[in-house]
């Protein structure tokens, strides 16, 4: 088990800058980055000062910062307007959530490639050998009488071992990652 400290040092490996922007870009793209780099070098800010100091419109701002506060990357306080009488959203950073962020997107990248592993495991393919056309199981190319649907050549045994060893390296090495 970690004890307070070990976890944060755990904590604070994942979450550096480079992880911090490639996270944003996925989420959206350079306009993301641009958010994440104002919210990084401030401790709260408002949706306006974030569109006037990035140039990105308010309306895209607001749906990036949505967005990461679907994920739980940003947290967010709501005061109102005296004059206005309208809500204010004050934005912070959360880095301390990134980990549970990345550990989640991970279990699920794993659950995906455990399946297309099984799927690659448990299906015989055949291929015409061209590189448009695309590999067909069995139980389809019986159907085409093995000729390929796309090119009509025809379709020949492919072995997937290679496949099948990528996708078991790459499940044991998220697993291992995973502490599973």
């Amino acid at each position: 088990m970690f004890n307070k400290r070990d976890k944060d040092v755990a904590v604070l490996s994942y979450v550096d800058d480079a992880t911090l922007i490639k996270v944003a870009e996925a989420l959206g793209e350079e306009e993301a980055v641009k958010l994440i780099e104002i919210l990084k070098n401030s401790n709260e800010t408002t949706d306006d000062e974030i569109a006037n100091k990035t140039g990105v419109r308010l309306n895209s701002v607001r749906k990036i910062l949505y967005k990461l506060y679907d994920h739980s990357l940003v947290g967010l306080r709501r005061t109102r307007d005296p004059q206005t009488g309208w809500f204010i959203f004050h934005w912070k950073l959360q880095p301390d959530q990134l980990e549970g962020f990345i550990l989640s997107q991970k279990r699920r990248v794993l659950e995906k490639l455990n399946t297309r592993l099984e799927y690659e495991k448990n299906h015989e393919f055949y291929y015409c050998n061209t590189p448009e056309c695309k590999q067909i199981p069995f139980e389809e190319a019986i159907e085409l009488l093995f000729k390929c649907p796309t090119c009509e050549k025809p379709l020949m045994h492919y072995d997937n071992n290679r496949i099948v060893q990528a996708l078991t390296r790459k499940v044991e090495q998220l697993r291992k990652e995973l502490g599973e």
